[in-house]
């Protein structure tokens, strides 16, 4: 069955990293969300930019990412979340064609756009250049046919450039120029080694968020914008029902969420939660155990080594995971959450501090990044998501490395013939450096929420 959902919407998306996407994405939202109901979305597998964007408008911004879910279910998730909202804003990520492999455009933010039809703007950095810049956009205009992109914003220009630079570019290329950012060095977001700093880590958010947006409805064309998403095509996909829902008891999921673990993709959440999980958020951090009739555990990824000290401080909340795993409670730890269960964490300054200790191994920050993007990990012995030969789509993006780095899958790397063993899976444990995206294999999240019921019931009847 086909559905047909109008859904204005738009994609900010840039010709290279560091153009100014989120910043100008975050101005956008900030003027929009003053006026109609707006949801976002992060291209491609990024855990720090919707942040960004929910410290704007106060609801969860989710990834659409057309490697993990294909074409169909890509504009099935857009439509289930934007069906009853006036606009759906996207930032795309790195460069407008960049995709999977560095060689290919599936998955880049050319690809989402061609999926969903969306219309886009380029933020393009007018820095160092003027007349170039035409040559720029016309080589994105023509390198695919059709290139989806309608405008420009310009950044970091000036108010007497500015428009010089619109009067060229809409004389020779097909496109609107919506406006431009001057540079805004006092409200430029902070980097660290994953990428932006957290938007809760910097003390004057919300002043810096404020004044993006007075400036973005200073000198952008807001209601030509807006005109721009409403023209956007009718979106059609299948039925939402995507999945067979199957009866379930409720179950309670422990989630860790605070500082040191942060990084959790929304859709994993709302779909754990359609198969039957309560969400109870706990902090390792500051909790001393973990919450009372839970009956799995969620350890997601984040900066682990930058809180070691209290993290390996707080005895308590380590041997209440630790008794828990023992007695079998299901548990999914991705990255910072597998490095947690290890025995210690060594810090960027060379500190080590004790971990749970549940698995073997000691992690260390290297520098440099490690086994960066997309991959497909094939069990090779019967684990939490199923039996041999199970395959689950993920990432990893990760500046830590470990002594063990665990032996029961295969990571494969899409278009190129690397691969390599990693991970821990035993019935009812997976503990790895890949970040999973459930939604690439629903089976696997309904066997994770089936061991989860199965502990429940051994549990209640102690």
């Amino acid at each position: 069955m086909i559905l047909k959902y109008e859904i204005p919407r738009m994609m900010i998306a840039a010709p290279k990293s560091g153009s100014g996407k989120t910043l100008v994405t975050c101005g956008i939202l900030k003027v929009l969300q003053k006026r109609m109901q707006v949801t976002s979305y992060k291209c491609g597998p990024d855990y720090i930019d919707p942040m960004f964007h929910e410290k704007v408008l106060h609801t969860p911004s989710k990834n659409l990412d057309t490697y993990f879910s294909g074409e169909d279910l890509t504009r099935q998730l857009l439509a289930e979340d934007a069906m009853d909202k006036d606009m759906a804003v996207m930032e795309g990520v790195m460069g407008y064609y960049d995709g999977v492999g560095g060689i290919s455009t599936q998955a880049s933010s050319y690809d989402l756009a061609r999926v969903t039809r969306t219309p886009v703007v380029l933020v393009v950095d007018g820095r160092g250049s003027s007349v170039s810049l035409a040559a720029l956009l016309r080589g994105f205009l023509t390198y695919r046919k059709p290139s989806y992109i309608k405008g420009v914003i310009f950044n970091q220009i000036s108010e007497g450039m500015y428009p010089r630079l619109k009067a060229l570019v809409e004389k020779e290329l097909p496109l609107k120029v919506y406006g431009y950012l001057p540079n805004m060095k006092e409200v430029e977001f902070k980097s660290r080694h994953l990428g932006l700093v957290e938007p809760d880590e910097l003390t004057e958010i919300e002043e810096h968020l404020t004044a993006i947006g007075e400036q973005c409805e200073k000198t952008l064309d807001i209601e030509g914008l807006i005109r721009m998403a409403k023209d956007a095509p009718v979106l059609e996909c299948r039925s939402s029902m995507h999945y067979v829902l199957f009866s379930l008891a409720k179950v309670r999921l422990a989630v860790a969420k605070d500082e040191a673990f942060s990084f959790y993709y929304k859709d994993n959440l709302k779909l754990l939660e359609t198969l039957g999980a309560e969400l109870v958020y706990f902090s390792p951090l500051r909790d001393d155990k973990l919450p009372e009739g839970v009956h799995g555990l969620l350890l997601g990824g984040g900066y682990p080594e930058l809180h070691a000290r209290e993290l390996s401080e707080n005895i308590y909340m380590k041997a209440s995971i630790y008794n828990a795993l023992e007695e079998g409670m299901p548990c999914i730890a991705e990255c910072g959450g597998f490095l947690y269960l290890q025995e210690a964490i060594r810090n960027p300054e060379g500190e080590e501090y004790a971990m749970v200790g549940y698995l073997p191994g000691k992690s260390r920050y290297t520098g440099k990044l490690g086994r960066f993007g997309y991959l497909e990990l094939e069990s090779g012995e019967a684990c939490l998501f199923g039996g041999t030969g199970l395959k689950i789509k993920g990432h990893e993006f990760h500046y830590m490395d470990s002594s063990d780095n665990g032996k029961s899958f295969r990571a494969v790397k899409p278009k190129s013939d690397r691969s390599w063993i990693c991970g821990h899976g035993t019935e009812t444990l997976y503990a790895g450096f890949p970040h999973l995206y459930l939604y690439s294999n629903i089976d696997a999240a309904k066997k994770f929420m089936k061991k989860c019921k199965k502990y429940k019931k051994k549990v209640q009847a102690k």
